[in-house]
């Protein structure tokens, strides 16, 4: 039983992915041959899945799954996390994170996830749809210029778009925005304060659920006034992103959402964190995702699945906050000087970036649960147990190029090794007990 080993993972082809070799996860399957991968320049590689996941999991090399293979040795999981994580199938190989390569192209649609009991509920009244009873926090870790709109903007900057956009404001009746105004004028006014949440629940649930006799002539003007070139001081930071959302989805309510919600660009290296309850859509970038295992995901916007606004308006925190609020701060991991933590605050994931120059070596310590980290650039070698500083030895030493995916058991410390002939970048997410 090795406690560090390759695995396969697995690709998906959705609408919204980058088109062939544009795309991170079509560059990674190709520079490790991924088996059974053959490169089709016109279709959209959207994301490249490591983990157990049931509907599509990662492979051992001789083509058992990796849940099945960490059922059978449960001590690669750790006792400690199969305790913490019973719920979700850890006994039975389950890890409780999903670890995932994206590469977005077109943007994914205005959406949140449920918290566990509302996740609960939902899979009660609705397993058709809502697949599981398990919440889904999400971690998204930049690989190149990354945009995404995430959480409220801040109370003033909404009611300055109030104010400023005539199409907007025509979606909100009159006595919704007249509280709005008085409750983010107020300096005095608290974004956690219940009555200011319900003030922007009632902004953000009118321009929602608008009929599309009312929003998409607002809409059309609202386009016919940007490519005019009229645009006010307040929409300067979204018109852009305003006149995108309308070519990739024409007519949907989703592209009047940059009024509402933070937009921002994260460069490589840079991590944002989506609790449960916070809207969110995925713009463009390529970036490494990190969730709990779960398929909850609550619609409302810019896409052509179902949506369920009902439960998407109900489920929100309503939290109005800048966008800095929702970045991941890095930390520093153990005593690794070339390695970064992004630690968010759920107990089912945290992520470590390890950028190492060439030649260069560093170890990581052991983490009391399993890992799946993916080589992100460059070649070199990880080595454990008595494999650490040996040139090979069977079973302690896995020589790694970019593209590659591998395990690493609880309790097992890693050194990692930088070839000479460039840097060395790994992303490798892991759980621990906490």
């Amino acid at each position: 039983m090795a406690a560090v080993l390759k695995i396969i993972p697995t690709v998906q082809k959705y609408d919204w992915g980058k088109m062939g070799l544009s795309s991170k996860v079509a560059q990674y399957a190709v520079a490790c041959n991924l088996p059974d991968f053959t490169l089709d320049e016109n279709a959209p590689y959207a994301e490249l899945w490591m983990g157990t996941h049931h509907t599509s999991p990662s492979r051992l090399p001789d083509g058992q799954t990796l849940s099945d293979y960490l059922a059978a040795h449960p001590d690669l999981i750790g006792s400690r996390v199969i305790e913490r994580f019973r719920d979700v199938g850890a006994a039975q190989g389950n890890l409780p994170f999903l670890f995932k390569v994206l590469a977005i192209e077109k943007a994914l649609s205005i959406q949140t996830h449920p918290d566990k009991a509302m996740a609960e509920q939902l899979h009660k009244a609705r397993p058709d749809v809502y697949k599981d009873a398990n919440h889904k926090p999400e971690m998204a870790l930049a690989l190149t210029p990354f945009q995404a709109m995430c959480g409220f903007l801040p109370l003033a900057q909404i009611d300055a778009h109030l104010r400023t956009v005539p199409e907007f404001a025509a979606l909100v009746p009159g006595p919704i925005a007249d509280t709005f105004h008085s409750v983010s004028s107020s300096s005095f006014t608290d974004p956690s304060d219940p009555q200011a949440k319900l003030a922007l629940k009632d902004v953000f649930s009118a321009v929602m659920t608008a009929e599309p006799a009312l929003f998409q002539p607002q809409l059309e003007k609202l386009v016919r006034r940007y490519d005019a070139g009229q645009v006010h001081d307040a929409e300067k930071d979204v018109y852009e992103l305003v006149l995108r959302l309308n070519s990739q989805f024409p007519g949907d309510i989703g592209a009047f959402c940059p009024f509402m919600l933070n937009y921002l660009t994260l460069q490589p290296g840079e991590a944002i964190f989506l609790a449960a309850g916070e809207p969110h859509a995925y713009i463009s970038g390529d970036i490494v995702e990190c969730m709990a295992t779960s398929d909850n995901v609550i619609r409302a916007g810019l896409t052509p699945k179902l949506r369920d606004v009902p439960n998407l308006v109900a489920g929100l925190t309503y939290t109005a906050a800048h966008a800095s609020k929702h970045l991941v701060p890095p930390q520093a991991f153990a005593s690794a000087s070339h390695s970064t933590l992004y630690d968010p605050p759920i107990p089912e994931f945290a992520v470590v970036r390890t950028v190492l120059p060439p030649g260069a070596r560093e170890t990581h310590r052991p983490a009391d649960g399993p890992s799946i980290a993916i080589v992100t650039e460059g070649r070199g070698a990880v080595a454990w147990g008595a494999g650490v500083g040996a040139s090979a030895n069977a079973g302690g030493r896995l020589e790694l190029s970019e593209g590659e995916v591998f395990f690493v058991s609880a309790e097992q410390s890693l050194e990692i090794e930088a070839g000479d002939g460039g840097q060395f970048a790994i992303h490798r997410a892991f759980v621990e007990a906490k």
